[in-house]
């Protein structure tokens, strides 16, 4: 194989080590390495339609990454606030302590939050698991989506 497709599969198997790992786009850098693999090969493989169904796939993974803990906030009841000041501590808190003080900052944020404005624990708490558990779920979702194209890049590359 030549040198190009050496560096796009690189670049897919780099977003789904990155799926995993804080601040590091993982959908975005297995879209670059799908686009890095067709244009390696010509534009022959794979056809235009995958292609675009992979490079969708990898901008679902990046909307899940970016949006996923303050979609389910929001869904387990959290303002729009409190979602925005809980991502604003996690981040501080993940270049603190890494990814657990992401997870750890952002749920506490989302209780002490809702604990102010309602002055009942279990709605916080409710409100907190709500959002670290789709923190999680959707690190679990990137590694799903950007595993698959992978996997179809491998394919394609073995084929």
């Amino acid at each position: 194989m030549e040198l190009f497709v050496w560096v796009s599969l690189a670049l897919v198997a780099g977003g789904v080590i990155g799926s995993v790992l804080p601040l590091v786009p993982g959908g975005l850098l297995s879209v670059g390495g799908v686009l890095v693999y067709w244009w390696a090969t010509g534009y022959a493989e794979p056809s235009i339609l995958l292609v675009a169904a992979l490079v969708v796939v990898g901008l679902l993974a990046t909307l899940v990454d970016y949006a996923g803990g303050a979609i389910a906030a929001r869904a387990g009841g959290a303002s729009l606030a409190t979602t925005a000041v809980a991502v604003l501590v996690g981040l501080v808190l993940l270049l603190v302590a890494g990814p657990i003080g992401f997870v750890v900052g952002l749920a506490a944020t989302v209780f002490v939050v809702e604990f102010a404005q309602h002055a009942d624990a279990e709605a916080g708490l409710r409100v907190a698991l709500y959002a670290t558990v789709g923190v999680l779920a959707s690190t679990a979702v990137q590694v799903l989506l950007t595993g698959s194209i992978l996997v179809v890049v491998l394919l394609v590359a073995v084929v």
